[in-house]
């Protein structure tokens, strides 16, 4: 692939970091600096910087890291780029992450008594097919490089996962369809709260099954 090409592209995946940073933001799916976005390059990948509002970011200067996660261009990058780096050495298939602070998602991971494996039941087959089983991450403060190792534990086995008292990560194969899932996990959470105290009736096996054959769903 040419230089020029190259240089088109990336281009163009810095316009697409910005854009869905500021629909996010103006949905109140994230607020003040809150959140992150990052796409993987041949190289490397781009990255939200850090304090930065995905409301009002500026594509030349957004953060440019290495493979090894060393700062190449642009403004600082957030302070949980070794997260970012931990899914991509985990997940060969993740070509964007989106890591957000939504409300809804959030007030689940600080819930009590939630299973561990799979936080949220599968209560739509919306959520079984854009998330799977969604692991809760144990508590680490923001910032502190040690949650990359129990990230890498889960993330060869899950596109999405929770951070105790914090807020969702999730992978995709591109940018669009990491911040589908990312929102279609936000609207699962609003609804599992809403739920608290109804009974309800999530997806059984049989019809867990039946998505995973008819969609082609590696869960």
């Amino acid at each position: 692939m040419s230089a020029a090409i190259i240089h088109l592209e990336q281009s163009r995946q810095r316009e697409e970091i910005v854009a869905f940073g500021r629909s996010l933001f103006e949905r109140g799916l994230t607020a003040g600096s809150s959140g992150n976005l990052s796409v993987r390059l041949a190289d490397g990948w781009l990255l939200t910087p850090t304090n930065a509002s995905l409301g009002r970011l500026d594509p030349a200067r957004l953060s440019q890291l290495d493979r090894d996660a060393r700062h190449v261009s642009g403004d600082a990058p957030s302070k949980e780029a070794f997260l970012h780096r931990a899914v991509y050495q985990a997940r060969p298939s993740a070509g964007a992450i989106v890591h957000l602070h939504s409300t809804h998602s959030a007030a689940v991971s600080c819930m009590c008594g939630l299973n561990n494996a799979d936080c949220i039941p599968p209560l739509t087959p919306y959520f079984v097919m854009k998330i799977g089983r969604l692991p809760l991450v144990p508590y680490h403060r923001p910032g502190d490089p040690a949650v990359a190792s129990a990230i890498g534990l889960l993330a060869p086995r899950h596109a999405a996962m929770l951070l105790a008292n914090h807020g969702p990560v999730v992978s995709g194969a591109s940018l669009e369809a990491a911040v589908n899932a990312a929102e279609e996990l936000e609207e699962t959470a609003k609804l599992f709260l809403l739920l608290r105290d109804v009974p309800t009736r999530p997806l059984d096996a049989a019809q867990i099954d039946d998505l995973k054959s008819t969609f082609n769903l590696d869960l």
